[in-house]
């Protein structure tokens, strides 16, 4: 062709393989991720066939880390950043610490140098800003109060790389040589004020600057400007924020979000932004997946088992122990932990700085890339085992005295999930003054349903026990608010085969959802689609009328 295709092919080879492994790893039922991983494995420089551009591809993954954080900043506070600064600033710090330790352990029994072990562990312990809030979103655990640790936690990680990244060369470069440590304390100097004028420009100008944008394009009623100026601001804040101030793209996205996110338009925002975040996500562990040579799990298994037992064992064993000295209960500090069970995009880009400056070997780069890509991989699984941990060792604490108490209250109806939609059924009913059984797997979310009025049920809804403690056998309406589709079908069939009388509400996202809850023994189930069509079409036949 005339004109250079790289970056079309690019996209198009990542994409494309990324959905064909992903659907053939989703009917294997085991996470996409891995099938992103793989496509990334088959179109990179170290398999035959197809080889897409590796630094476009680093490029455009970059793009989803920036959307992806800014889409967090939009559910994130400045107040829930401050409220849990207190575990995860010093959590964060010794984290680091301990597995930057355990790196430098295994740095000089493979024969390296101390600086070049310390840049390796250093790179051991920061997690992948993607892994983690892909991790937690799936399982509505963002805006939780053990999602805004692990978050918090992940912001105070950036703040570190951001500073490492810049003191490195001043330690170990031509800089380092000619000026020692005054060079150093120089370079650390600007790094801080650096990072102080990035925190006074955005709560000072940004913060009042950017929602009135915003508003401006909301009034003019074009959604493709909206869309268009969402866009802008987030990657144009991200953008700015590492030109100008030298901190992450993503915690310049982060911030970005965490602005607007005190808006009315917040959620529209995150709405405009979902179908290029989810994208450009995937083209992150497409990239990933390009970067790793197989050869190394041949050539190398030892170092490369014990790279990853650093990642999934050292630090997750000390995020736990760390969040557990603060007096945090041991579901949250498992959803730490095993949050950051894996290492990303700082890890990569610090491996290449070490290499570039002659401190870290190349054995010691592909080490951290089949680190990443195989803690990564084993990720969802262990976030899957936590769950059932979880709700298997702390399915109940006293709930049980607490139902048997507040029986009385109980008018016969059952909620399930108290989210976002579940929330909102909760006020309408305890308002009116109606008793109201909730069960709900989050106890931030529980806490807000017993401060309703409600009686709550600590548990996962899918269990017949959680089911039977709730009062199936004998309720007269069973309201399912929870978003997956799969997990609302258990829940209709065993509710159904319990209480054959019992009518059953559910809500759907799709045609075939209603056809699958229908069909396992649903009575009625709300589409959000449906119901405003039909809405609309009433107030137009009374006006008509």
């Amino acid at each position: 062709m005339p004109h250079d295709t790289t970056l079309i092919g690019t996209v198009v080879a990542g994409l494309g393989v990324a959905f064909l492994m992903g659907a053939l790893a989703h009917r294997l039922r085991i996470s996409p991720i891995a099938g992103y991983l793989l496509a990334g494995i088959m179109v990179g420089p170290f398999t035959p066939g197809f080889v897409a551009d590796t630094g476009l591809a680093m490029q455009l993954a970059e793009i989803g880390v920036i959307l992806l954080m800014f889409g967090v900043g939009l559910h994130f506070s400045l107040k829930d950043l401050l409220s849990v600064r207190r575990i995860a600033v010093p959590g964060a710090v010794l984290q680091i610490a301990v597995a930057t330790a355990l790196g430098i352990m295994l740095g000089l029994w493979l024969g390296w140098s101390i600086e070049g072990s310390a840049v390796f562990g250093l790179a051991l312990s920061v997690a992948s800003t993607v892994v983690l809030l892909r991790a937690l979103q799936a399982r509505d655990m963002v805006e939780t109060e053990k999602g805004r640790i692990a978050v918090g936690w992940l912001i105070v990680e950036d703040l570190v790389m951001v500073l490492a990244l810049v003191l490195l060369p001043a330690m170990f470069g031509d800089l380092g040589d000619e000026g020692g440590s005054a060079a150093l304390l120089q370079s650390a100097g600007i790094v801080l004020v650096k990072v102080v004028g990035f925190g006074a420009f955005m709560f000072l100008v940004a913060r009042r600057v950017l929602p009135w944008v915003l508003h401006w394009v909301a009034h003019s009623g074009s959604r493709e400007l909206f869309r268009l100026a969402v866009l802008a601001i987030a990657l144009g804040v991200a953008f700015g924020a590492a030109v100008i101030f030298d901190v992450s793209f993503a915690l310049g996205a982060f911030f970005a979000g965490m602005i607007l996110g005190e808006t009315q338009l917040s959620r529209r925002a995150a709405e405009e932004t979902l179908p290029l975040r989810d994208a450009f996500a995937v083209l992150f562990f497409v990239s990933v997946g390009m970067l790793f040579d197989p050869k190394v799990l041949v050539e190398q298994p030892g170092p490369v088992l014990a790279t990853v037992a650093i990642i999934v064992f050292g630090k997750s064993i000390a995020a736990y122990a760390l969040v557990r000295a603060f007096g945090h209960p041991n579901q949250t500090a498992l959803t730490v932990s095993v949050s950051l069970a894996q290492i990303g995009e700082f890890s990569f880009i610090l491996a290449g700085l070490g290499v570039g400056l002659e401190v870290l070997p190349e054995t010691g780069r592909d080490l951290i890339l089949a680190g990443a890509l195989l803690s990564i991989l084993f990720n969802p699984i262990f976030f899957t085992l936590m769950v059932k941990r979880i709700r298997t060792a702390e399915p109940l604490l006293d709930d049980r005295a607490q139902a048997a108490a507040d029986a009385a209250c109980n008018a016969g109806v059952v909620l399930i999930g108290y989210g976002r939609v579940g929330s909102h059924i909760g006020s309408l009913i305890c308002g009116r003054g109606e008793g109201l059984t909730v069960i709900e797997d989050q106890k931030d979310m529980a806490a807000a349903a017993r401060a309703a009025g409600a009686t709550v049920i600590v548990g996962d809804a899918t269990k017949e026990s959680i089911l039977r403690q709730a009062g199936i056998e004998d309720a007269a309406t069973l309201l399912i608010a929870i978003p997956e589709g799969v997990e609302a079908g258990a829940v209709v069939r065993k509710a159904r085969a319990i209480n054959p009388k019992l009518v059953i509400v559910a809500r759907a996202h799709s045609d075939e959802e209603v056809a699958d809850l229908v069909r396992r023994g649903a009575d009625h189930v709300v589409m959000a689609e449906r119901e405003t069509a039909a809405r609309m079409a009433e107030r137009a036949m009374l006006t008509l009328a």
